[in-house]
């Protein structure tokens, strides 16, 4: 058995792995402000001469607390204290960064009108080939990008939508311009793996966790605006559900 085998199972006082026992002291001294937010760790060298670890079992450690939201990792810098995740509940990014007392912002990718494919038809509830509205933007909080975000309108009921602003809250564009009122909007949330690109416009390392929201956005009338999906950084966002409880 390799030393960083063995010292990954032998056991302490509490039979905890040595990676979660060294991830748990590293996490207080994080809380009590040892280590800044959004500064960097100690060298990795260093903290395995202060713990009496082998570096595998530091970086075991480390990826339990980059799990957690507390660190995140930079492939040239190092390790670096992360900020608590941002809370968003479902409904506009923009409202709800703004709630979370931080400024919200968008970039615009790409936009352009066309024809629905079976996937974005089945989301609008409208036959394929129906004018749609894409667009892709990356979502910012404080700078900090959150969320990518590809999203699609029916342009039957958004008519210029793309003529309008698509920095800010389209749901605030869809209300002020279009008379139209949003009464409901529905989720289907899944643990993803990041691919090359979306890492890359989220500053995060490839093949780290996300999560995706698919979302479709309903007016009064009943009629589906909006199909979405939506992909957040897991170490820096936390989406929280809320509904009510119907009477059994």
């Amino acid at each position: 058995m390799t030393k960083d085998a063995a010292e990954d199972v032998t056991p302490s006082k509490s039979a905890e792995p040595a990676y979660l026992r060294i991830a748990a002291e590293l996490r207080t001294r994080i809380e009590a402000g040892e280590f800044p937010l959004e500064t960097p760790l100690p060298p990795e060298r260093d903290l395995c001469v202060e713990l009496g670890v082998s570096r595998m079992t530091l970086r075991r450690a480390l990826g339990v607390l980059e799990q957690d939201g507390r660190v995140h990792r930079d492939a040239t810098r190092g390790t670096f204290v992360s900020a608590p995740r941002v809370q968003l509940r479902l409904g506009s990014f923009s409202q709800e960064v703004a709630r979370a007392g931080r400024n919200p912002g968008a970039e615009l990718f790409w936009a352009e009108e066309r024809p629905a494919d079976a996937e974005v038809a089945a989301g609008l509830d409208v036959s394929p080939g129906h004018l749609v509205y894409a667009l892709q933007r990356l979502r910012r909080s404080d700078d900090e990008p959150l969320a990518l975000e590809t999203t699609y309108y029916r342009a039957d009921l958004v008519p210029g939508l793309l003529e309008g602003d698509l920095t800010g809250s389209l749901w605030g564009e869809i209300r002020r311009r279009f008379d139209l009122r949003i009464a409901r909007t529905s989720a289907e949330l899944e643990v993803v793996v990041l691919d090359a690109e979306t890492s890359a416009h989220l500053g995060s390392r490839q093949a780290a966790g996300g999560l995706q929201l698919t979302r479709r956005t309903f007016v009064d009338s009943g009629a589906c605006v909006e199909y979405a999906l939506d992909v957040y950084r897991s170490d820096r966002v936390s989406l929280l559900i809320e509904r009510t409880v119907d009477d059994e």
